[in-house]
């Protein structure tokens, strides 16, 4: 019950960051300033750490959602948690390096992850502009 209930929660935490992108309330300040650098690198790490979350969680319930091409793990939560959060900034910001690949769930999840990194400053440099048109 703890299980669902920490996704449920996770998946809240990342769909609230990114309505805060999508709401139509000013940035305050200049189009390039500290505050707005803030707040998209807010943005970012709350998505990094929920997926990171999610893929750590998945795996301590016995899903199989990263598959290494190093050596295993084992049973180390503070390891896990490592490769959980270094997964999803690649995954993130980038393609990856291959070196961890995601199966079964995890594929899915990846390519959300992936889909929302790219879509983020898209969306970011979208409301910075129509903000200022208002």
């Amino acid at each position: 019950m703890v299980f669902y209930a920490s996704i449920v929660l996770i998946v809240i935490c990342i769909m609230s960051s990114m309505r805060l992108l999508f709401t139509p309330s000013k940035i305050r300040g200049t189009r390039v300033s500290f505050e707005n650098f803030l707040f998209l690198a807010t943005i970012y790490a709350t998505v990094m750490i929920g997926f990171g979350l999610m893929y750590l969680l998945l795996e301590l319930n016995g899903l199989p959602v990263l598959n290494y091409s190093y050596e295993s793990l084992g049973n180390n939560f503070f390891e896990r948690l490592e490769t959980g959060l270094y997964f999803s900034a690649v995954t993130l910001f980038s393609v990856g390096y291959g070196e961890i690949a995601p199966v079964g769930i995890g594929r899915f999840i990846a390519v959300s992850e992936a889909l929302i990194g790219y879509t983020i400053p898209a969306a970011f440099v979208a409301r910075t502009v129509l903000d200022r048109e208002m």
